[in-house]
């Protein structure tokens, strides 16, 4: 953990300080991990809000610890890009979660795809709370304290004629490695945000390219090789965050 970050709930009931379970992760973290101790600091945020510092107050006969926090920073910006992806496989999907959030994207949408396995829609991580805990975790690694949102679109069509982007105004782009208009490497840079779309494992139908096309989507590839789904957004985002200059050292 890069951060140790709190819950809303958590921060509201606490008015003497925050007590931390023995058996709670951050509790197991901070004392077998980083070897922390009484009057020890560390990184510390609200899920959702600033950041700052912790120190631990007391270590407790339980093996809880009592701690203090001074949340003082406001939260990282966020990254100007979202991201429309086909269902990938669950396994995937975590992954994918994870380090959508830790490169600070402002959202997610999860679509159904025509060659996309359609069985992937019904994992329960969206349900279940699965989705939010990898998006926390690539949170924590980043060390940031926001989420990006996460939606659901049964099929393309739909999220195409929803256009849940529309007052972002972000430039359209459909990553396409077999009927490409160009390449995102080559884009000009924009001051824009940038809205990615990447099919599902085994890429778009001539069905939904002629779908993307009709919606404003330029189709750009990412090179000539064959990419898994997790694989491709992570390029095709860093690629779009260069281009929106989102990649400078502040």
């Amino acid at each position: 953990m890069n951060i140790i970050l709190f819950e809303k709930q958590e921060l509201a009931a606490s008015d003497q300080g925050i007590l931390l379970k023995p058996q709670d992760k951050r509790t197991i973290h901070l004392l077998r991990v980083l070897h922390k101790k009484p009057g020890d600091l560390f990184d510390a945020g609200e899920l959702g809000g600033n950041w700052g510092r912790g120190r631990i107050e007391t270590h407790n006969h339980d093996g809880s610890l009592g701690c203090s926090l001074a949340l003082d920073k406001p939260p990282l910006p966020r990254s100007p890009i979202c991201l429309g992806v086909g269902f990938p496989r669950p396994i995937q999907l975590k992954r994918l979660l994870r380090d959508m959030a830790s490169l600070g994207l402002e959202g997610i949408d999860l679509m159904g795809t025509d060659l996309g396995e359609k069985s992937y829609q019904h994992t329960t991580m969206l349900t279940d709370g699965g989705a939010r805990d990898a998006l926390i975790q690539g949170a924590i690694q980043a060390r940031d304290t926001v989420i990006p949102w996460i939606r659901y679109y049964p099929h393309l069509k739909g999220w195409l004629e929803a256009r849940p982007w529309r007052e972002r105004n972000p430039l359209l782009i459909a990553a396409d490695n077999l009927r490409p208009q160009g390449a995102l490497a080559q884009m000009k840079p924009t001051a824009r945000p940038i809205l990615v779309a990447i099919g599902a494992e085994r890429g778009w139908s001539d069905r939904e390219r002629d779908m993307l096309e009709a919606a404003g989507f330029c189709r750009l590839s990412l090179g000539s090789r064959v990419l898994r789904t997790e694989t491709a957004c992570v390029a095709a985002v860093v690629l779009a965050l260069e281009k929106t200059g989102s990649l400078g050292y502040t």
